[in-house]
């Protein structure tokens, strides 16, 4: 029997959404508050002209990259762990599944975590409160994530126009409290970063998220418009989080919105907007987690996973296991983006832009071919000094071309079998 969002097969057509939909959803999944951490380092670094123009390169950069694979997500029907099986092997996709779900988890502690020590300290609750806040939370936000795809864009649809409405307010009240623009120009940086720095501080605060929007991009009804929603979430939602960062950090020393809103004097504002903030990006974050463990264990009971990886989160959380496990998650974003390069480079060079219907595929339990140009990519990402994102995709997707033309028969990766029909549109 299939469950809902397709967890181990191809969207139908069926079941695909238009642009608002596609593009609100994206739009809750980059409304993330650490990426408004990241940019209130640039803000101190950067002045106003200079810092507009990096903010538009790192996530105009960003967004070509989740794009890409949200075009190869929509025509196949297929998220990145599924793809992944084409490209590492039925038994080789587990590493990716493992790698995207611990991440997911992790992040899932986190928001869980903060949303409760954050609440506690703006509305001067008890400190005890924490841990039953966090329990609340770390089951609550799971609710959208299993009702799947259609919860999240109803949470979506009414979270993104608030959410753009608040930060409209407080840039709005920030340039009022600066001085205008003639203020803001005369702000001086207090920390020095270079450009190369900086733009790879943006794609590093998501590009592992835009390796894992296919979970969404692939329900498009049409290519153009998963291209579309997924610039707009990766350039407009992405940049403004980190803008907003930016000029927060630049006009009140503050990168968070909620804590600039609170200097702002808007107080409730403040609590709305973390509750709606931590919430679009939670219940995608556990949604993520579900469709790498469903793809891990083989099963299509997706809700279930995701109540399992909420009492994980949950359990991280009340632990305190969040606060070391944020440097290793950023270790791990590392990792990822080298997945999207050989998912790239195998869907354009060997199957020629359309895979066979994945029911059909011959598979081999491990591709060499795709798993070791992961790791060429996955260490030059590691040792590179420069945008090491990039680079990592960059050398994973050349590695693989140069491994498919050295062994394009090799016995231990079976070619799949030619498909009975083919998916795509």
């Amino acid at each position: 029997m299939q469950h809902s969002d397709y967890p181990l097969s191809e969207v139908p057509a069926s079941a695909r959404k238009g642009l608002l939909s596609t593009s609100v959803v994206l739009l809750g999944f980059t409304f993330f508050t650490a990426t408004m951490w990241a940019g209130g380092s640039l803000g101190q670094a950067f002045p106003i002209d200079q810092l507009l123009w990096v903010v538009l390169l790192g996530n105009l950069l960003l967004g070509i990259y989740a794009a890409a694979l949200g075009y190869i997500a929509c025509k196949s029907g297929l998220n990145a762990v599924l793809m992944g099986r084409f490209c590492f092997g039925e038994k080789g996709s587990k590493l990716s599944d493992f790698i995207l779900g611990f991440t997911q988890i992790g992040w899932y502690a986190w928001g869980t975590a903060t949303i409760a020590v954050v609440l506690v300290r703006t509305t001067g609750m008890q400190a005890w409160m924490e841990i039953p806040l966090m329990v609340l939370f770390g089951f609550g936000f799971c609710i959208t994530a299993m009702i799947g795809y259609r919860g999240m864009d109803w949470l979506s649809r009414l979270a993104v126009p608030v959410m753009m409405l608040f930060i409209v307010l407080s840039l709005a009240m920030g340039l009022v409290d600066v001085g205008g623009l003639e203020g803001l120009v005369r702000q001086t940086p207090s920390e020095s970063m270079n450009v190369a720095a900086a733009v790879t501080v943006i794609i590093g605060t998501f590009i592992s998220g835009g390796t894992q929007a296919t979970n969404w991009s692939r329900f498009a009804k049409r290519p153009r418009i998963a291209v579309i929603a997924t610039l707009l979430a990766f350039l407009v939602g992405n940049g403004l989080m980190v803008l907003t960062g930016a000029l927060g950090a630049m006009i009140y020393q503050q990168a968070d919105i909620v804590d600039v809103l609170i200097a702002q004097g808007f107080v409730s504002i403040a609590v709305l907007m973390l509750f709606l903030n931590i919430w679009t990006t939670q219940d995608n974050t556990i949604y993520n987690f579900a469709v790498a463990g469903c793809n891990l264990i083989r099963t299509d009971r997706r809700r279930t996973v995701t109540v399992a990886g909420a009492a994980i989160g949950t359990v991280l959380a009340v632990g305190g296991m969040y606060n070391y496990l944020i440097p290793f998650l950023v270790l791990l974003g590392t990792f990822i983006p080298p997945m999207g390069g050989v998912i790239m480079a195998d869907f354009w060079l060997k199957h020629k832009g359309r895979y066979p219907a994945l029911a059909d595929a011959a598979l081999p339990d491990f591709d060499r071919r795709g798993l070791g140009a992961y790791a060429m990519g996955a260490a030059a990402a590691f040792f590179s000094p420069l945008l090491p994102p990039l680079v990592g995709v960059l050398v994973a997707a050349l590695s693989y071309a140069l491994l498919l033309r050295i062994r394009p028969h090799a016995s231990a990766d079976r070619l799949s079998t030619p498909p009975r029909h083919s998916v795509g549109h």
